[in-house]
C-alpha cells in the first residue's frame, strides 16, 4: 500500500506530531469524505506500507524527526510558488524561510526525493504570464542542485473551493495560447537547470516542449527507490497519472489559507475541524463516535 499524506491537507506543516504518533502506533483512522460515519482503519506498519508521499508547502515541522521514518520509503511533493499572502495567506516567507527549508530537506534525504511543485498557475492583474515566467526562473535558479524534477499545473476553476474564491482571485482570461507560451518558457528554464518537467492532470498536449504528464504518486520513482510495482489510481481524473494510494487526510482542515485551494471549501469548517485536532487521536480531527463504523482498509 502507498500512503498519500495528503492531497486533502498539509500534514507535514500542521499535523506532523499526529502523523509520527500514527507511525508509532502502526495505524490511522480515516473518515470517508462521502460517508462521515464510515471510518477506514489504515495499517501503517513497515510490512504493510510500500511507500509514503508527503504533500506540503512547509515540511519544517517534520524535518527534525525524519529518523523515525527510517524503515519507510518516502518522498516529498513540495509546493513552492511566487505568490504573496494575498493568495497564500498563512505561509512563511518564501525568500527567508521556505527556500532554506527546501534546501535543508534535500540535503537530508536527497534531491531525487524532493519534487518541486509550481502550481497552480493563475492569471490576474498582478500575477501575469510574464510574472510567472520570471518567478519560475528565479526559484529554479535557487533550487538548482536541490531537486531533479518540477511539476506545474494551471488553475482548475471547476472545484467548489476555487469557485467560492473566484472574486477574491480576480482571475483574467487564460487562453490556451497563453498556457503554451508559459509552458515553453518553463520548459526552457527547466532544461537550463537540469530539471525534468511535467504537468499535473492537464489535458493540453505539451510533449513538443518536452513536457510530459505527471505521476505525482509515481510508480517509476518508487521502483527506483524500492523496486515497487503498482497500478494506476482509478479514482483520480482521467488526465492524472498517479498510481493507487490511500490518503490519510481530511478536507477542510488545512491552515495555509490558499485562495486557490480545492480541499478547503468551507472556512468555518476549517476552524472547527482544526480546533478538534488531537495529536493523540487515531483520527486527524475529532474522536470515534458511537455511530461510527470502522472497517479495515485493504
Amino acid at each position: 500500500m502507498i500512503i498519500s499524506a495528503s492531497r486533502r491537507t498539509d500534514i507535514p506543516a500542521y499535523f506532523s506530531d499526529w502523523f509520527y504518533n500514527r507511525i508509532k502506533e502502526g495505524f490511522a483512522l480515516v473518515r470517508n469524505p462521502m460517508n462521515y460515519h464510515q471510518v477506514g482503519r489504515v495499517g501503517l506498519s513497515p510490512d504493510v506500507v510500500d511507500g509514503i508521499v508527503f504533500w506540503t508547502k512547509n515540511p519544517l515541522p517534520m524535518i527534525g524527526r525524519l529518523e523515525e521514518l527510517s524503515d519507510y520509503t518516502y518522498y516529498f511533493q513540495f509546493t513552492l510558488t511566487s505568490y504573496g499572502q494575498d493568495i497564500e495567506q498563512n505561509l512563511p516567507s518564501k525568500n527567508h524561510e521556505l527556500l532554506a527549508t527546501f534546501k535543508r530537506l534535500s540535503a537530508i534525504i536527497g534531491s531525487e526525493r524532493v519534487i518541486w511543485r509550481y502550481d497552480p498557475v493563475l492569471i490576474n492583474a498582478k500575477y501575469t504570464a510574464e510574472y510567472h515566467i520570471r518567478a519560475f526562473e528565479k526559484i529554479a535558479s535557487e533550487l538548482h542542485g536541490y531537486t531533479q524534477h518540477v511539476t506545474y499545473s494551471f488553475i482548475d476553476t471547476d472545484y467548489r473551493g476555487v469557485k467560492s474564491n473566484i472574486k477574491e482571485l480576480a482571475l483574467l482570461e487564460f487562453p490556451d495560447e497563453m498556457k503554451f507560451v508559459i509552458s515553453s518558457k518553463f520548459a526552457e528554464t527547466a532544461q537550463a537547470y537540469g530539471l525534468t518537467i511535467d504537468t499535473c492532470a492537464e489535458s493540453l498536449d505539451l510533449t513538443h516542449f518536452g513536457i510530459s504528464h505527471a505521476r505525482c504518486i509515481d510508480n517509476r520513482l518508487f521502483a527506483r527507490l524500492h523496486g515497487l510495482a503498482v497500478g494506476k489510481d482509478k479514482n483520480q481524473r482521467l488526465e492524472c497519472g498517479c498510481v493507487a494510494s490511500v490518503d490519510l487526510g481530511m478536507y477542510n482542515t488545512c491552515k495555509n489559507g490558499c485562495r486557490y485551494c480545492y480541499a478547503n471549501y468551507n472556512r468555518g469548517n476549517v476552524a472547527v475541524n482544526y480546533s478538534n485536532h488531537n495529536p493523540l487521536s487515531p483520527l486527524l480531527s475529532g474522536e470515534v463516535g458511537e455511530n461510527d463504523k470502522i472497517y479495515e482498509r485493504k
